[in-house]
């Protein structure tokens, strides 16, 4: 049953949202030890909220877009009342005492927020394993990573323990653990959903966005969470077209889609991965996709210049942690990847070589975002792997290089600005593979097309 139809059989009484929630808290209550998904839950408070809506239902009142949905929160967004920690030391004690603004806006549009999900730590990570709290089980691939930093947000929603979450994606971190789980997940244009109450990677990258089991979860949960927030300066005055009934309405054909295929995405890509996804764009073009053939030469340049903007804004994101207004001095209970990042972003950060690498980073950027957006010029969406490799055991000593390599398909669209989904393609050897739509900035609207057609036609 898509979430569409599932809200709608809550407004209409068939189902009652105290019973979608009690549903969802005995399976979190069965597999959640294992999998290590969310790092908190609050029954009680949960329950209370699906027994007003119930109510309001039962005497005809005006109910919102997700009422009676489930909903968890990734554990870097405030949610007033629950330990929001990044999944860090530094802040293990701290709790939220006010909603972020797409969680004021979910409670406003009668979503039940069920619980906090696990991730790497402050996002530091593509595997979730860096979180203090111990790592997060694949449920869709028993023994691997669910991939990061996202990845109890993703693992939730694919182990069937809520209807929908959110996380934030710096570089890939929605997208990411969509891919290796079997389950979508959706980053907007960078400014198209409010950061307020955010704790930032990266603030010129970081973007919050949902993660759902189907196309139509992703639409729902978009048109609430975005919009311009006065509260927010990177948020846009940008009035989006509305995303779920475009959804119900999918296209049948893909005529007049261009689909842009980039050379050097499938050229880092392994091969197993690559022969999905090519198989996925076959039938595209079969279903009247125009196929057109592009490439990119800056792809080698993006990743170290994602890497060097991530150091120097962690670092200075960082600075607060000082253990004087609340929490630990971060530098003195943080975890080995986080530390790196600070020590690399206080280097980079020093007046003799900002010059030298900062800035010439920001320049970089620029290049990226320009080619990018000319590549985007000719097509209507980018399609390719989202992630160039399969997802590793829990436990296997990585070094840092091998770590970030899973992020050089996805730190693209973080650079440059642009709108990038992942929804399940295949599998291999019974490993979730996800395909990567990317769309021009504020075209969102787009990828959710192509997406929905992939998902009710291939």
């Amino acid at each position: 049953m898509k979430l569409l139809e599932k809200s709608q059989l809550i407004k209409n009484q068939e189902i009652k949202a105290r019973d979608n929630l009690e549903t969802f808290c005995q399976t979190i209550k069965k597999v959640n030890p294992e999998i290590n998904a969310f790092l908190e839950i609050n029954k009680e408070q949960a329950l209370k909220r699906a027994r007003v809506i119930d109510s309001k239902i039962e005497r005809g009142e005006k109910v919102g877009r997700l009422a009676g949905l489930v909903i968890g929160i990734k554990s870097n967004i405030n949610v007033e009342d629950f330990h929001i920690t990044a999944a860090s030391r530094t802040l293990e004690n701290y709790r939220g005492s006010y909603d972020s603004t797409v969680v004021r806006k979910i409670k406003e549009e009668d979503g039940i927020i069920i619980g906090v999900t696990n991730m790497d730590e402050f996002a530091a990570g593509s595997s979730t394993e860096t979180s203090c709290f111990g790592p997060t089980q694949n449920p869709s691939a028993p023994g691997l990573i669910p991939g990061g930093s996202s990845g109890g947000s993703a693992a939730a929603v694919a182990a069937g323990m809520c209807d929908l979450t959110l996380g934030s994606d710096t570089g890939g971190s929605i997208r990411n653990p969509a891919s290796h789980c079997g389950v979508m997940g959706f980053k907007p244009t960078y400014g198209a959903v409010s950061r307020q109450g955010l704790l930032d990677l990266a603030m010129s990258l970081d973007q919050i966005g949902p993660f759902a089991p189907d196309v139509s979860g992703l639409a729902l949960l978009l048109d609430v969470i975005g919009g311009l927030d006065p509260k927010e300066c990177t948020t846009l005055d940008w009035q989006a077209p509305p995303y779920a009934p475009a959804v119900q309405d999918p296209l049948d054909q893909l005529k007049a889609v261009r689909v842009g295929v980039v050379k050097e995405f499938f050229d880092v890509s392994d091969e197993s991965i690559v022969k999905i996804i090519e198989g996925r764009l076959q039938e595209l073009e079969e279903s009247g996709a125009e196929l057109v053939e592009l490439n990119f030469d800056y792809l080698d340049l993006c990743l170290p210049t994602y890497y060097l903007i991530n150091y120097v804004e962690f670092f200075s994101a960082t600075r607060k942690y000082d253990g004087r207004k609340y929490g630990h001095r971060i530098e003195e209970v943080c975890g080995e990847e986080v530390l790196r990042r600070i020590h690399m972003g206080s280097y980079i950060s020093q007046k003799e070589y900002s010059g030298k690498y900062y800035k010439k980073a920001l320049q970089a950027r620029s290049l990226i975002r320009k080619e990018i957006n000319n590549l985007l010029s000719g097509v209507d969406v980018l399609i390719g792997p989202t992630v160039p490799k399969l997802p590793h055991k829990l436990g296997t000593d990585l070094d840092t290089m091998e770590m970030y390599a899973y992020d050089v398909l996805t730190v693209v669209a973080n650079l440059a600005g642009i709108p990038a989904a992942s929804t399940p393609a295949g599998s291999v050897k019974g490993v979730p593979v996800g395909m990567q739509v990317q769309a021009k900035p504020q075209d969102d609207l787009k990828i959710l097309q192509v997406m929905s057609f992939a998902e009710n036609n291939l």
